[in-house]
């Protein structure tokens, strides 16, 4: 997998480009905006936790469809950010392409090749009228789950806050010698990259916080540490998590850690804004459906009472409304 193109080049994208540069692969990103000016006039710049900085020239391009096709296909833009670019990622595949999807919360291939009583069913919260499966056929996809914190710190700058985890699977929980060649290349990159049997468990062990930190961050403005120290709003999390616990226990998902110490990592995050709360401050659409509506989905698909996510969903949706249509440009961009 010597050919990789990374659409969405922010934090996430902009890290994983820097690191897996140093393995000798051909990286294009795909960018746009001052971020793109700034990447082929200046090159990518990465800042390391200790401050190291690594600079890299790399092809940047604006439009998907002027990248070619490639052998690994790293999807780094947010859940709600893939449906406008679905019909356009068909450029970027050759005979056998991997697509690597980078979204947190529930992603649109969640039954796809499960193999479970709700095989292929398409989830309407993340990929309303299809059009995310359509182009993208799931025997392309190795799921991953995304552990590290970055962020744009300027054009063209990324900067590494902590984490290095990057947990693979393939969808049917095979041990395929492509998820392992994956696995291997991000390893050679400086990264960890178990290849798990059930990536749908580890998805479900990050959402569990974020589907309730992250909306109620948005409600409050308030940071991770406020939110669990305050008695109130910490038992607010813990009563979305036990309701998400018992939907993904029909799933047939175990979480690996108590519901305490989930909150307690939370904590330890400490004055830390989630993404949700600085995409409402920026009057940007957040990722509310794929973290917060598909868990409902789900839960009425597996007649799981969820009284307090629905309650915060539909404040944080009422939320995202007005403050898309208070800023219009942001909305847009």
């Amino acid at each position: 997998m010597n050919r990789i193109c990374i659409v969405g080049a922010g934090g996430i994208g902009g890290f994983l480009a820097a690191r897996l540069a140093h393995t000798g692969a051909h990286i294009t990103l795909v960018a746009r905006g001052a971020h793109l000016a700034a990447l082929r006039r200046e090159g990518l710049t990465l800042i390391e936790r200790d401050g190291t900085r690594l600079q890299h020239r790399l092809a940047a391009v604006e439009c998907i469809g002027e990248a070619g096709a490639h052998d690994l296909v790293v999807l780094g833009m947010k859940a709600h950010q893939l449906e406008p670019v679905a019909d356009e990622l068909h450029s970027l595949l050759h005979a056998d392409t991997v697509v690597l999807p980078m979204q947190n919360g529930i992603p649109w291939w969640y039954f796809q090749r499960h193999g479970g009583p709700h095989d292929a069913r398409r989830l309407q919260a993340v990929d309303p009228h299809g059009a995310i499966a359509a182009a993208i056929p799931a025997e392309r996809i190795v799921g991953c789950v995304v552990y590290p914190a970055c962020e744009l710190a300027a054009p063209g700058v990324i900067r590494h806050v902590e984490g290095e985890r990057f947990p693979l699977g393939e969808l049917d929980g095979s041990m395929s010698t492509r998820v392992q060649a994956i696995a291997a290349l991000f390893e050679a990159a400086g990264l960890k990259a178990p290849v798990l049997a059930d990536i749908r468990a580890e998805i479900w062990l990050k959402l569990w916080g974020n589907l309730c930190f992250n909306p109620i961050s948005a409600l409050t403005r308030a940071k991770l540490d406020r939110i669990c120290s305050e008695s109130s709003t910490r038992a607010l999390a813990a009563a979305m998590m036990r309701e998400a616990q018992a939907v993904a226990g029909k799933l047939g998902i175990a979480f690996r850690v108590s519901l305490e110490r989930r909150i307690e990592g939370a904590a330890r995050v400490g004055s830390h804004k989630t993404s949700m709360l600085q995409d409402i401050e920026a009057g940007r659409a957040t990722e509310l459906e794929a973290l917060v509506g598909a868990v409902i989905e789900l839960a009425r698909l597996t007649d799981t009472p969820v009284p307090h996510i629905e309650a915060v969903y539909a404040c944080a949706r009422l939320l995202q409304s007005s403050v898309c249509s208070e800023f219009p440009a942001a909305k847009a961009a």
